[in-house]
C-alpha cells in the first residue's frame, strides 16, 4: 500500500513572516488590511490543493520585545482580526481549511466557541481553531482583569515562570474543554424543523454542560447547532513538555518547530510518549513541522533575497521555527527526507507574501507531485476527512442501540 501523501498548510500573517517583508512585497502595503488580500491568498493556496490556512492573530500589536510595544515605526503594526477574516474568506473558498488563531487566556469559551461553531457552519465543514495562551503582561492590560507576573523567556526554568506557564496552559486546556462541550451541546438531530407541527427543535436533544473549573463555569448549552465536523479541527503549537502535554490531551494536530530530520524524529517520540501518559483515546495527532519559507529560482538568488530582507531589517532575521532558503525543488527534497521522522506534513510559513505562498503553490507543489509526495487534487469531505480524522461522536447523546 502505497505510503499516505504529506498534508501541506500555509500559515498566513500580513505581508509575510519576515519583518522586513513588506519593504519587498509585491502587494501594497495597505493590502493586509482589506477583504481581497486575505481571499487572494486563500485562493492561491487552494488552487494548489493545499489543506489548510492559519491566521495569526494576537490581542497586542506585533513587538520585538518579550512584553509590550517595542515603539518601532519600521515593521508592520496591526492586524485585523483573525476569526472575522476567515469569516470573509469562507463564502469566496470552497475546500480548504480555515484556521483562525484565538487567545483562550483572555476570552471566553463561549464566544470562542460560537465563532467557531458558525465558521464550521458558512465553510461548510472546514472550520479549524488554534487557541493560543497570552502570557504578556500588555495583552491583559487591554482587559484589566487579571495581573501576570513578568515572564522572562531566557528564564523559563525558574519556578516562578513553571508556575505562571502551567497555569496558562491548565487554563487553556479547561478553555478548550469547554469549547468542545459546547460544541457538542446540541445532539446532530436536534432541529426538527417540522413545520406541519410546528416543532423546530426537541429540547430533549440540547444539554447543559455544566462545567466548573478554576476559571470558568460554563452552563450551556450553545447558541449555535453542532458543527459539521462535529468537533471542528483544534491546532496547536508547541515547542516543549507543557504544550505537547496540551496537544496530546486537547488538540487534533500540532504544530512543532525542529532543526533538522534527527529533531524531529525526537519530537515525534516525545508527542508519542505524552499521548500515552494522558492517555489519549482521540485518534493520534498528526504531527506538522513548521518552516519559515524563502524561495527563488537558484538558491544564490534565495540568499541574496534573505541577505537583503535582514539588511533592510537591520538585523539577520531568527525566529522559533527554522528558516529555509533555496529552490522549490531543494524544499520538495527536504520535506521529503524529514516526513521519514514521522511527520505527518508541513506548515509553512512565508518569508515574504503573496511572493513566496505564489512559490509554494505554482512551483513546490508541483515538485512535490513529481515525487509522488502530494496529492493532484482535493478529495472529497470535510476538513477532518481531508486530515484522516473521524467525526466525533456527541458525548452527550446515548449511544446507539446495536
Amino acid at each position: 500500500m502505497p505510503e499516505p501523501t504529506l498534508h501541506l498548510a500555509a500559515a498566513l500573517d500580513g505581508l509575510g513572516w519576515h519583518p522586513a517583508a513588506w519593504r519587498l512585497s509585491r502587494a501594497p502595503v495597505e493590502a493586509p488590511f482589506t477583504s481581497r488580500w486575505w481571499a487572494g491568498l486563500a485562493g492561491e493556496a487552494e488552487r494548489a490543493a493545499l489543506d489548510l490556512v492559519t491566521l495569526e492573530d494576537s490581542l497586542d500589536l506585533q513587538s520585538v520585545l518579550p512584553d509590550g510595544p517595542d515603539g518601532r515605526v519600521d515593521q508592520v503594526r496591526g492586524r485585523l482580526d483573525a476569526l472575522l477574516v476567515a469569516a470573509r474568506i469562507a463564502p469566496l473558498t470552497r475546500h480548504i481549511g480555515l484556521v483562525p488563531t484565538t487567545s483562550v487566556t483572555h476570552t471566553e469559551p463561549f464566544h470562542v466557541s460560537t465563532a467557531v461553531a458558525t465558521l464550521d457552519h458558512v465553510s461548510g465543514g472546514r472550520a479549524g481553531w488554534r487557541p493560543r495562551v497570552s502570557p504578556r503582561r500588555s495583552e491583559a492590560a487591554h482587559f484589566g482583569r487579571r495581573e501576570l507576573p513578568p515572564l522572562d523567556p531566557t528564564r523559563l526554568d525558574d519556578p516562578a515562570a513553571v508556575r505562571l506557564v502551567g497555569d496558562l496552559f491548565a487554563e487553556a486546556a479547561d478553555a478548550v474543554e469547554v469549547v468542545r462541550r459546547l460544541w457538542d451541546s446540541w445532539q446532530d438531530d436536534a432541529e426538527i424543523r417540522d413545520v406541519a407541527t410546528g416543532r423546530f427543535v426537541d429540547r430533549d436533544r440540547l444539554h447543559y454542560t455544566d462545567f466548573t473549573g478554576r476559571w470558568f463555569s460554563v452552563k450551556g448549552p450553545s447558541i449555535v447547532p453542532r458543527p459539521p465536523q462535529g468537533q471542528p479541527v483544534v491546532v496547536a503549537l508547541a515547542h516543549a513538555s507543557v504544550p505537547y502535554a496540551f496537544a496530546a490531551r486537547h488538540a487534533d494536530v500540532v504544530l512543532v518547530t525542529p532543526t533538522d530530520a534527527e529533531h524531529a524524529a525526537a519530537i515525534v517520540a516525545e508527542i508519542r510518549a505524552a499521548e500515552e501518559t494522558v492517555g489519549r483515546t482521540l485518534p493520534p495527532l498528526r504531527v506538522l513541522a513548521d518552516l519559515l519559507v524563502l524561495l527563488d529560482d537558484t538558491p544564490g538568488a534565495a540568499r541574496r533575497r534573505r541577505d537583503h530582507l535582514d539588511e533592510l531589517a537591520g538585523a539577520a532575521y531568527t525566529s522559533d521555527a527554522t528558516a529555509f532558503t533555496g529552490t522549490p525543488g531543494q524544499l520538495a527534497d527536504l520535506l521529503g527526507d524529514w516526513r521519514r521522522a514521522g511527520l505527518a506534513g508541513f506548515r509553512l510559513r512565508p518569508a515574504v507574501l503573496p511572493d513566496d505562498l505564489t512559490a509554494i503553490a505554482r512551483a513546490l507543489v508541483p515538485a512535490l507531485r513529481d515525487r509522488g509526495l502530494f496529492r493532484a487534487a482535493y478529495p472529497d469531505g470535510t476538513l477532518r476527512d481531508r486530515l484522516g480524522l473521524p467525526r466525533p461522536a456527541n458525548r452527550y447523546a446515548a449511544p446507539a442501540a446495536v
